[in-house]
């Protein structure tokens, strides 16, 4: 039975209207759904009340309302919480939710493991296993929603595990449930997909209406080569020409996110590149100080020099921010998330290193 049965939560509202309709029932039951389940958090078809006896009866046998099972939950001493998901067949993705003192920011996996294997990321050492349905990356949301119970959950971005423009039907159905007036009915605006450079697949985003972010971790071709296989295939002109063209069609500003690694990508040279670059962009830079994990063959930069980097780019005119450090001791931090596996580190000691 449950194997012929549809994820309600992998529907977009016009994929619900046709599957309805296909039951013979009238469209506008599923606005009437929606709200049940997104906004009243109703999941039992027998608690439906304004629907038939004989719909509730249907919707029992052809609807599963499963969410992805929250296996694990560790808490930071910062507040941060990272949670764990079974997804079946002995796979796992984790999910972060990260506090500040105005928003609430979940980040989200599209997929377990990833195929671009950027050398500084955690995730990157583990081949992609499988890409995530519409419903698993929405349960993630619901899960954390729950869990947070009176906090509300205010942003989204999709920097989890997993390139989200590697699985861009499922990140952009579960962007429309999310952005739905009947479904979880958040800003475009509070959404953000993150890319390590797929090209042909940014203007989904812009038609997404959501912000950008391109983790661009590297002043040249070279050096971005070495640690960011992609580049071989879409190098940095091509790149900054779709995010030119992405900031001009929507208004919106781009994100560069840039991971400094010492001795590799933080020097002041190449501030000066970065700068050139984007010069012509309008955008932001976040600053991301590597965040270590077993065996990545990096270490994170003396905060001198993060600042450095950080001031001869911002006497250049641009926008700049250090990304705060968040989840970094329950290995929660950009870059640091992977499947569960035997052996895998917990936890570390932020100010020795030591894993555990």
């Amino acid at each position: 039975m449950e194997s012929t049965q549809v994820d309600f939560y992998s529907l977009t509202l016009p994929q619900l209207r046709t599957f309805l309709t296909g039951l013979g029932k009238e469209k506008f039951r599923a606005q009437q759904l929606y709200k049940w389940v997104y906004e009243k958090n109703v999941t039992d078809p027998e608690m439906m009340t304004n629907l038939s006896k004989d719909f509730r009866q249907s919707l029992m046998e052809r609807v599963t309302f499963k969410l992805p099972e929250m296996v694990d939950r560790r808490i930071s001493v910062d507040g941060t919480r990272k949670y764990l998901f079974d997804i079946g067949n002995r796979q796992t993705v984790e999910a972060v939710m990260i506090p500040s003192d105005d928003r609430m920011t979940l980040c989200l996996s599209s997929e377990v493991g990833c195929n671009l294997a950027c050398k500084f990321c955690f995730t990157g050492k583990q081949k992609l296993k499988r890409r995530l349905t519409a419903g698993e990356i929405v349960g993630q949301f619901l899960q954390v929603k729950m869990d947070m119970g009176e906090t509300r959950l205010s942003n989204i971005v999709f920097m989890g595990m997993g390139e989200p423009l590697d699985n861009t039907d499922a990140v952009f159905d579960a962007i429309e449930i999310f952005k739905s007036d009947y479904g979880l009915n958040l800003s475009r605006k509070k959404i953000t997909v993150s890319t390590s450079g797929l090209v042909p697949q940014i203007p989904l985003v812009t038609q997404s209406g959501t912000r950008l972010a391109v983790s661009l971790n590297a002043p040249n071709d070279e050096i971005r080569n070495e640690i960011m296989p992609i580049n071989k295939k879409y190098p940095l002109k091509v790149l900054m020409e779709a995010c030119r063209e992405h900031a001009n069609t929507t208004k919106d500003l781009v994100t560069f996110e840039y991971v400094l690694l010492k001795d590799v990508t933080d020097h002041i040279d190449h501030a000066e590149q970065v700068s050139q670059l984007i010069r012509n962009i309008p955008c932001k830079v976040n600053l991301i100080p590597f965040n270590e994990h077993p065996d990545s063959g990096y270490q994170r930069p003396s905060r001198n020099k993060v600042f450095q980097f950080q001031k001869r780019l911002v006497d250049k005119g641009f926008h700049v921010t250090i990304r705060r450090t968040m989840g970094r001791d329950i290995f929660a931090a950009c870059g640091q998330l992977t499947s569960q596996y035997k052996g895998r580190p917990q936890q570390q000691n932020v100010s020795t290193g030591v894993l555990g």
